[in-house]
């Protein structure tokens, strides 16, 4: 018991109060905009669900504090296992929930469970280890090759599951950590013009006829407002009804409609519900508080005194950057809708303990930024 209060005065005396006072912030706001956006329900099952891990997401925190995150890269094939298996479970057993079309989830009895989210901080741990080794021959062959194939992995076996968007989530992962780590700019280069030279093939033999409509839809935003196109048209309307400061808490006409309003207006387009209830306004607070905790992690890693805690901040920082930017361009009919959830403001338990769970790794690389830190003695 004495060691426990030790440690939590480490915790209290050595912690990033800016981080976490800006995670607060971010996430009370969410659980706000998660209880307006499903007040329509007859169950408050998603807002108490989102509060609990909300509460569960700090603990993590404080329990990740109790470890160096050197024990965690050192650890990473467990890490690899772990994080792998879950989602190769699901191609056997997982289940498609109510509203999406890949069997993405476990179901675990008392609650599903979405293993792709807890790939993406095993991923990150994983390859922040890879990059560590590797270090200045980053550029060599002999090194880039096994780095490609560690990153592509993931992305491939999400590929297969049918979430193609968290699929980008990993490749944006990958490319922004390489980056960080100084992979020359001509192998960016040389990626872009592959892809762009082999983007019909893509397009025609790779894409389904789904993907191919959100694409187009893309591009053409009234092309099909009755098909794939509806919840982009839905948020459209609700984010003009909104205006600057919107219709007001709980009085968003399309938002309290539920499905029949806004789809997914508590989850992938939660950007919607808080735009036509709290405005532009609303949407801009929302912008400022996530920038705010992106640039945090940069500092953090820039901070870091080793080159594996600073891959960490830097991999949390894509992910949830990286999120950000696909999300808000869904609800803004910037990207095609590729189910990619909003960071601390979209409902579901994985995705927010998950999120915590990233952030605790990036604050225990704050808590032992350097030699310096002292630890509490008798």
């Amino acid at each position: 018991m004495r060691h426990i209060f030790v440690r939590f005065a480490d915790f209290v005396r050595e912690s990033d109060k800016i981080l976490l006072t800006l995670c607060f912030l971010t996430s009370a706001y969410g659980c706000a905009a998660v209880f307006s956006a499903t007040n329509y329900m007859e169950s408050m099952r998603p807002f108490l669900v989102h509060t609990l891990c909300l509460v569960l997401g700090f603990g993590v925190i404080f329990v990740v504090s109790f470890f160096e995150y050197e024990k965690f890269t050192k650890l990473w094939p467990l890490f690899a296992v772990g994080g792998i298996i879950p989602v190769i479970l699901t191609f056997f057993i997982g289940f498609a929930p109510e509203g999406t079309d890949d069997k993405a989830w476990l179901d675990i009895g008392i609650t599903t469970f979405q293993p792709s989210e807890l790939l993406k901080i095993c991923f990150i741990i994983t390859f922040a280890a890879h990059l560590s080794k590797v270090g200045k021959d980053i550029n060599k062959i002999k090194s880039l090759i096994p780095l490609c194939v560690h990153g592509a992995i993931p992305v491939f076996l999400i590929h297969l599951q049918g979430d193609d968007g968290t699929a980008l989530i990993f490749a944006s992962i990958m490319v922004i950590m390489m980056w960080s780590a100084g992979l020359s700019w001509k192998y960016f280069v040389a990626a872009f013009s592959t892809l762009l030279v082999s983007s019909p093939i893509i397009y025609f033999f790779i894409m389904n006829d789904a993907q191919r409509e959100r694409l187009i839809n893309m591009f053409d935003i009234d092309a099909d407002i009755k098909g794939v196109g509806w919840q982009q048209y839905r948020g459209r309307q609700a984010l003009a009804n909104g205006g600057f400061f919107g219709q007001g808490y709980l009085k968003g006409d399309l938002t309290q409609m539920g499905k029949a309003g806004v789809p997914e207006g508590h989850n992938d387009f939660i950007f919607v519900s808080i735009g036509e209830e709290l405005g532009m306004l609303g949407c801009l607070v929302v912008i400022i508080l996530l920038a705010a905790i992106c640039f945090r992690c940069l500092k953090i890693a820039k901070l870091s005194a080793r080159t594996d805690g600073k891959y960490i901040a830097v991999g949390i920082f894509a992910m949830i950057f990286s999120q950000i930017i696909v999300n808000i361009g869904m609800c803004t009919s910037v990207t095609p809708v590729i189910g990619v959830t909003l960071p601390f403001f979209s409902a579901g338990g994985t995705s927010l303990l998950c999120l915590f769970l990233g952030i605790a790794l990036v604050h225990n690389v704050y808590m032992n930024r350097n030699s310096r830190t002292l630890k509490l003695r008798d």
